[in-house]
């Protein structure tokens, strides 16, 4: 079951928002389907399995049930599809993807 804002995570008794949000991109497969979203808007399940490579059908389905439940991805009739907030998500991790190519750079 997914957590919504102000119920109880893991991480805080309160359930502030952005530590909800932090746990439910923290689950395994959860960061790639909205990464391979962002680039791929809509795809099909077969087609984001496919992108997410090693992804089981059950992860997948578990990981999109998530997402919706969350507003962050939504099923159109052309495929998965993310919300407008999870398109204002994705951009937010384009600065992070910038950052970590530089630091990659860096260590290399």
């Amino acid at each position: 079951m997914v957590k919504r804002p102000g119920q109880a995570t893991k991480s805080s008794a309160s359930g502030r928002p952005v530590m909800v949000l932090l746990e439910a991109l923290g689950k395994r497969w959860a960061l790639r389907v909205i990464w391979e979203l962002s680039n791929n808007n809509p795809c099909t399940f077969r087609e984001l399995q496919s992108l997410c490579e090693e992804v089981s059908p059950t992860s997948l389905n578990n990981r999109l049930k998530d997402l919706r439940q969350l507003g962050l991805v939504e099923l159109t009739s052309h495929g998965y599809a993310l919300t407008n907030y999870g398109r204002s998500l994705s951009d937010l991790l384009l600065p992070l993807d910038r950052w970590a190519n530089d630091w990659a750079d860096w260590l290399a």
